[in-house]
This record gives C-alpha cells, sequence and structure tokens, in this order.
C-alpha cells in the first residue's frame, strides 16, 4: 500500500471534516487553516499621541503599533472582556481592577474556577514604561504580555486561536476590528496590540509629589511627605536606600528600575528555602535566584498588598521588612540596607517609618480617563 498517498488522503479527509463542522460559523470564526494565511497587523485607523502627566517623560511606542483611536477604543473593550477566558467567567480587569489602582487587591490572582496563582497582578499603571513584563520580566513588551494569560492553565485556560474563533464569531467585534485594522480574518496579533495601546494610556502623574518636586509646588505635600522624600533620597545602604531601585530623576521619575532583585521575599524563614526562583527561572542566571523586577511605587498607595506574592499587607508592613534588610541568604541582593538602617538613630526611626509611608502616600497620581470599564 502507497502509505503517503494513504496520509494524504486522510489529511484531505480530516480538513473536510473541519470544514464541515465549521460551516454554521461565519468565515471569520472558522479555524486559521481553513482562512488565508495571518498577515503581520498594522493599525489604520486616526493616529493620537499619548499626552503623559507632570512627572513622566514621553510615553514610548513600538514602530510597528502606533496608537490610532480605533484600536485604544478596540484595546479598551477587550480589555473588560471575559470571552478570553474558557469559561467567559474573568477578564484581565480581573485582576487588574480600576478600583485598586489596575491592580489586584488579593494576595496572589485567581484564575478560571477560582484557581489560585503564585504571583501578585502588579499595576499596569504606567507599564507603558517597562523594558519587560511580568515579575520574571518574561515577556519583553506590552503586545506579548497580552498574549500571556491566555493559554496559562491557572489563569484563562483557553487558546489564541480560540479567542480568535469567538471574536470572529461576534459581528460586534468584526466591525470594531474592521476599523482598527482593515478587513480580513481576526487574529490575535490585532487583540494583543489593540489591548498594548490601550494600556499605554494607562499612564498616571501629577501626583503631589510630581507638583512638589517636577512642579516646585512646595505647598503641595505635606512636612511628613518632606522628611520621607529626604530619607528616600539617601543612598546609603545604612540608611533606606530606597532611591538605588526606585529611581527619582531630575526632569521625570517613574519610581521604578529594570534591574531584578533578591530582597529575600522568596526565601521560607523556616525551611530556608527558596519558595519563587523568579528571574532565574527565564534566565538560568544563578545571580538571580529568587529575584523579581523592581516594580514602580506610582500609586503604591492603592496597591496592597505588596511583593510578588502579596504577603505584605500594607505600607507600614512593607517598611519594616526594609528596615529589617529583607531576609539574607547567599542570594540577596546587594542594593539591600544594611539590616537596622544604623544611620537613623535607634529613637528616630519610629517617625522614619511614618515618614517614608507618608511620602509613599503623596505618590498617587491622577487616574486615567479610561481607566474605568468602557460603556456599553
Amino acid at each position: 500500500m502507497n502509505w503517503s498517498r494513504f496520509y494524504l488522503a486522510s489529511g484531505s479527509i480530516a480538513a473536510a471534516c473541519v470544514l464541515l463542522a465549521q460551516a454554521d460559523l461565519p468565515f471569520r470564526a472558522r479555524s486559521r487553516a481553513a482562512a488565508r494565511p495571518a498577515r503581520v497587523a498594522f493599525p489604520i485607523g486616526q493616529p493620537v499621541k499619548i499626552p503623559a502627566p507632570l512627572g513622566l517623560p514621553p510615553v514610548p511606542v513600538p514602530a510597528d503599533n502606533p496608537p490610532t483611536a480605533e484600536t485604544i477604543a478596540l484595546g479598551h473593550r477587550l480589555f473588560f472582556e471575559k470571552m478570553f477566558s474558557r469559561d467567559g467567567s474573568i477578564s484581565c480587569a480581573s485582576c487588574h481592577d480600576p478600583k485598586f489602582g489596575m491592580a489586584d487587591p488579593r494576595p496572589v490572582s485567581l484564575g478560571v474556577h477560582d484557581l489560585k496563582g503564585t504571583r501578585n497582578a502588579p499595576t499596569v499603571l504606567n507599564s507603558a514604561y517597562n523594558a519587560s513584563q511580568f515579575w520574571d520580566g518574561r515577556a519583553a513588551t506590552l503586545e506579548d504580555q497580552a498574549a500571556g494569560p491566555v493559554g496559562n492553565p491557572v489563569e484563562f485556560i483557553h487558546s489564541l486561536t480560540g479567542v480568535e474563533r469567538r471574536l470572529a464569531a461576534s459581528p460586534k467585534y468584526v466591525q470594531l476590528f474592521e476599523k482598527a485594522w482593515g478587513p480580513g480574518p481576526i487574529t490575535y496579533e490585532m487583540a494583543a496590540k489593540s489591548i498594548a495601546s490601550y494600556e499605554r494610556t494607562l499612564v498616571s502623574g501629577n501626583s503631589p509629589f510630581d507638583r512638589y518636586f517636577h512642579g516646585k509646588d512646595r505647598t503641595a505635600m505635606n512636612e511628613s511627605a518632606i522628611r520621607g522624600l529626604k530619607l528616600y533620597l539617601n543612598p546609603s545602604l545604612k540608611a533606606a536606600n530606597c532611591v538605588s531601585c526606585h529611581r527619582i530623576d531630575a526632569d521625570s521619575s517613574l519610581f521604578g528600575e529594570e534591574r531584578f532583585h533578591n530582597t529575600g521575599v522568596a526565601l521560607d524563614p523556616l525551611t530556608r528555602q527558596i519558595r519563587d526562583l523568579g528571574r532565574w527561572a527565564v534566565t538560568g542566571d544563578t545571580t538571580k535566584v529568587g529575584a523579581f523586577r523592581t516594580m514602580t511605587l506610582r500609586n503604591i498607595a492603592l496597591t496592597a498588598p505588596y511583593m510578588h506574592d502579596g504577603s505584605m499587607k500594607t505600607l507600614e508592613e512593607t517598611v519594616e521588612f526594609y528596615f529589617e534588610g529583607g531576609r539574607p541568604s547567599q542570594y540577596i541582593s546587594t542594593d539591600m540596607p544594611v539590616p537596622g538602617l544604623p544611620d537613623i538613630p535607634k529613637d528616630e526611626q519610629p517617625q522614619a517609618k511614618k515618614d517614608l509611608v507618608e511620602f509613599m502616600k503623596a505618590l498617587t497620581g491622577d487616574m486615567p480617563a479610561l481607566a474605568a470599564p468602557p460603556p456599553e
């Protein structure tokens, strides 16, 4: 028997079965195999410039995904769209909640069927400025990040092709995708780029700190916050040393950086074992065991709990952790302060801790208009 001809015939029969099974679906909703080869997506709508508020630099935009009014509007809807999850129960906004600074108030995020993840979802506010996404930096861009949760076995538990089919079966989305990307099959690349363009509008600045430091309004922060700023800016390892990792610059301040640090949070204090390998799992770099990306402190008062595992409930608890020097191990970052912060006298430390918390509260900026769910 000619087996090659048999396999070819079987493949043709299988393809025909797929086409018959999908015959009642709109053309756009049929499988990728039945559609034209996917094209590179480039927006066709009205270009827009995303304004940066006081305290922030210009919003970086990739050359292959310039923001348009149409992609931003589409991405806004997709961010709150639950059809991305397998059972239609959760959306991006389920873990990046506008009521909590576009972050998750639970220690770790929950997926479909309330499956528990291992990390807290960080804020999406000002994520446009990140050179990598996720706590471990495994996604290079917002576009890459937008695909991550879909196939995750404890998040959306779906597939990119499955999402494409659902979107293509919706007359509303067919129309919105055509306005944003032109006629043709809907691809997940278009969805990811739309979500990313929307997320780039979620910039938050003009906080009391910005008005005080960048706007030169000396009445914008109270005395406690001003004292906290002074403590924050001291780069000594024997002092608070916040600014070494949560950067403040002359013209703009992101209050983060792109390095990855082990602060000791991932170390189990009882077993002395690393509970989450962090950046090491992405790069294999042994100096990054239990290390995580430095997240922004902007809007930190809105985004409790703190750390990659949501293990710290309050800013006060978090400041105390750093005053203690974290949890030392062979992997701890060399930027962690000396335990006890000997440059701050013991009798002044209770007030110093309060002042640092008050300063961080002064980093709460304006919420962007598009952070709210889209109108029906």
